[in-house]
C-alpha cells in the first residue's frame, strides 16, 4: 500500500511539473502550428504605421493596457454588449486607446495564413507592440508566446489598475509593484512615452497648476490646450513622438515632461528613479536593452495558457 501511495504521489508531482512546463510562454510557440504567424503580423503593422506613424504608439499602448488589467489576456479588445461592459470605457481607455481595426486586420490575415483560428488576440497585441517599437527605431526583442484569450473583462478592474496621468511617484511605484514590476521596470516602461501623443485633457492640470514645469514649456502648451475646451487637442509626449529615442528622459531632466506622472520619475522624491532617468538619457543602448527586458517581463504577467481561456475567432467578442 505504501509503495502504491508513493507511486501515486510521484505521478501527481510529475503531472504537476508537466502542467507547469506546458504553461510557460516560449518564443517558438507558433513555429510548427503556423510558421507564417510572426511575419504576417509584422507586415500588417508595417503597413499600418506607413499609413499613420502614430499607430505604432497606439499598438504599444494597447499591449500595456491589456497586461495591466488581469494580465496579458486580450481582454482590452472586447467590445461592450447589451449584457457586458468591458475595459474600453474605463477612465484611462475611453476616447483614448485605438488601433482596434489594425488588430482586426491582423486577425483576418492570420486566419488565412494559418488556415484557421490559431493565434490568440493576446499574442497579437504582444507581437504588434514589439514590431511597432522595432519599426520606430527601438529594440527588436524576442516576444514570448502562447497566451490565450480571456472570456471576460472588467471596467472596474481597469479603473483600479491603470495608472492615471496625475499619479505621484509613490502611487506609480506601488501600482507597478502590485503587478510584480520593480522601479527599473517603472522607469523604462513609462518611457514607452517616447512614442505617441497625449490629449489636452491629460496634461491640462499640469501646465496650469504644476510648479515643477519649465515656464516657457508650459506657456507654449497653453496655446495648444486652453483652460476650457480643446480636450482632444494632441501634443507629442516628447519632441520626437514617432521615434524611439532618449528624448523622453532628456525632457524630464529639464522639467519638460508632458504628463505629471512622467515628470514624477525625475524630481518626484526618489533618488533611484532620478538616477535611472539620468543614466538612460546618456546611454541609449542601455535603455533599448532594458526596455526589451521589461517588456518581456510585463508580457509574462498572468497569461492564460494551456486549456485556460480560449482563442477568439473575433478579437472583439468571446466565442
Amino acid at each position: 500500500m505504501a509503495s502504491l501511495r508513493s507511486l501515486l504521489l510521484r505521478f501527481i508531482v510529475l503531472s504537476a511539473a508537466l502542467s507547469h512546463s506546458h504553461a510557460q510562454l516560449t518564443p517558438n510557440f507558433y513555429n510548427k502550428v503556423c510558421p507564417k504567424a510572426l511575419s504576417t503580423i509584422k507586415s500588417v503593422v508595417i503597413n499600418a504605421i506607413r499609413r499613420e506613424r502614430r499607430m505604432g504608439a497606439s499598438l504599444l499602448r494597447l499591449h500595456f493596457h491589456d497586461c495591466f488589467v488581469n494580465g496579458c489576456d486580450g481582454s482590452v479588445l472586447l467590445d461592450d454588449t447589451a449584457t457586458f461592459t468591458g475595459e474600453k470605457t474605463a477612465f484611462a481607455n475611453i476616447n483614448s486607446i485605438r488601433g482596434f481595426e489594425v488588430v482586426d486586420e491582423i486577425k483576418t490575415r492570420l486566419d488565412k495564413a494559418c488556415k484557421g483560428n490559431v493565434v490568440s488576440c493576446a499574442d497579437i497585441l504582444a507581437v504588434a507592440a514589439r514590431d511597432s517599437v522595432a519599426i520606430l527605431g527601438g529594440p527588436n526583442y524576442k516576444v514570448l508566446l502562447g497566451r490565450r484569450d480571456a472570456r471576460t473583462a472588467s471596467a472596474d478592474v481597469a479603473n483600479r489598475n491603470l495608472p492615471p496621468p496625475f499619479f505621484s511617484f509613490s502611487q506609480l511605484l506601488s501600482n507597478f509593484q502590485s503587478h510584480g514590476l520593480d522601479i527599473k521596470d517603472l522607469v523604462v516602461l513609462s518611457a514607452g512615452h517616447t512614442l505617441g501623443n497625449a490629449r489636452c485633457t491629460t496634461f491640462r492640470t499640469r501646465i496650469y497648476n504644476d510648479t515643477n514645469i519649465d515656464p516657457q514649456f508650459a506657456a507654449a502648451l497653453q496655446g495648444i490646450c486652453p483652460q476650457s475646451g480643446g480636450d482632444e487637442n494632441l501634443k507629442g509626449l516628447d519632441k520626437s513622438p514617432n521615434l524611439f529615442d532618449t528624448a523622453y528622459f532628456k525632457a524630464l531632466l529639464t522639467n519638460k515632461g508632458l504628463l505629471h506622472s512622467d515628470q514624477e520619475l525625475f524630481g518626484g522624491g526618489n533618488d533611484d528613479s532620478d538616477g535611472l532617468v539620468k543614466y538612460y538619457s546618456r546611454y541609449p543602448n542601455a535603455f533599448r536593452n532594458d526596455f526589451g527586458s521589461s517588456m518581456i517581463k510585463m508580457g509574462n504577467m498572468n497569461p492564460l495558457t494551456g486549456s485556460d481561456g480560449e482563442i477568439r475567432a473575433n478579437c472583439r467578442f468571446v466565442n
